[in-house]
């Protein structure tokens, strides 16, 4: 089986500090038109063709996991990897998530499974880049 299209929603808790992180900071395309606030609703990045991540304001995060609770800053359920070219696409990557306020939880160095390196975004979600790795 196969998907057309996928979406990856993360709860965040200021969204024009997430639209600020991603498109300055990490340089991903928003998508869509501006909301009154100056940032697109739903507030989407592509991330390649047919993935895109879709950041989701805390409260309104809620309707679609109904009575579960969203994970608290520093809880982790999972990581959002990415895949780069080479060592200096990581190292690249990381520096730009570190200038856009980033916490860098792994520097980027070698590791058992390959060169990478992990940060967090504004909300404390945990991105990891790994050189070589299927983009």
């Amino acid at each position: 089986m196969s998907f057309s299209s996928m979406v990856v929603s993360l709860p965040i808790a200021d969204r024009q500090a997430s639209f600020a992180f991603y498109r300055d900071g990490l340089g991903l395309e928003a998508i869509g038109e501006p909301a009154e606030d100056g940032v697109p609703e739903p507030l989407q990045f592509a991330l390649g063709d047919g993935i895109r991540l879709m950041l989701v304001p805390a409260g309104g995060f809620g309707w679609v996991i109904g009575d579960r609770e969203v994970a608290g800053r520093g809880q982790s359920e999972c990581v959002l990897g990415v895949g780069r070219a080479d060592e200096a696409g990581v190292d690249d990557l990381v520096e730009r998530a570190r200038r856009a306020g980033a916490e860098i939880v792994t520097e980027p160095g070698e590791q058992p499974w390959g060169y990478s390196g992990a940060f967090t975004d504004p909300d404390g979600h945990l991105w990891l880049a790994t050189a070589g790795a299927p983009t």
